[in-house]
């Protein structure tokens, strides 16, 4: 199953561009710790499909995305993103973002630290790679971090005759078997 966005470089400018509109520094660490989150939140929500084709790995400080953190080393690097992401990135994106874009930097690393996937990471060594399966379980168990339904909420619409039905997109596989009796 593909990615959503092409690059974890997309996602990373898109955090940095949110936090330059929202006046709010965004330090490198903090960074790191919401595309880890953000990878982490989509995978659940989207049955094991990636937002960004990125490997995480396991760092005395957090998780990190290696690429992104070098390249972010000095500064914002100068490389071409994709400024206009889906609606439904976009639509996650911030709800991560107003979810956690707030939270210091020490308490993200606090939140993702405590997770299953990263301290049996942490337990094989410093870079150690964090699997995606482990990540998944992690956060669908959502022992560490908020469930799910806390950071996307369901779009509301309402019927011809006003009455409010919970909307979400359409994946294929994921209808639960009916119940017979």
């Amino acid at each position: 199953m593909p990615a959503a966005v092409r690059s974890a470089f997309d996602v990373a400018f898109w955090f940095a561009d949110t936090a330059a509109h929202d006046n709010e520094y965004l330090q490198p660490q903090k960074l790191q710790r919401l595309l880890f989150l953000a990878q982490a939140y989509f995978v659940v929500a989207f049955n094991g499909r990636t937002l960004m084709p990125a490997v995480f790995v396991a760092d005395e400080l957090g998780p990190i995305e290696p690429n992104v953190y070098a390249a972010f080393s000095k500064g914002r690097p100068d490389i071409d993103v994709e400024l206009f992401l889906s609606t439904e990135v976009e639509s996650f994106l911030s709800s991560i973002w107003r979810r956690f874009g707030h939270y210091s930097t020490e308490r993200l690393s606090r939140m993702t630290n405590d997770t299953i996937a990263f301290r049996h990471a942490l337990k094989q060594g410093r870079r150690a790679e964090i699997p995606l399966d482990a990540i998944r379980i992690s956060f669908a168990r959502a022992e560490a971090t908020p469930a799910i339904d806390q950071i996307v909420k369901p779009k509301i619409l309402r019927t011809q005759t006003g009455k409010p039905v919970a909307v979400k997109s359409w994946v294929p596989g994921t209808a639960k078997p009916a119940v017979t009796k």
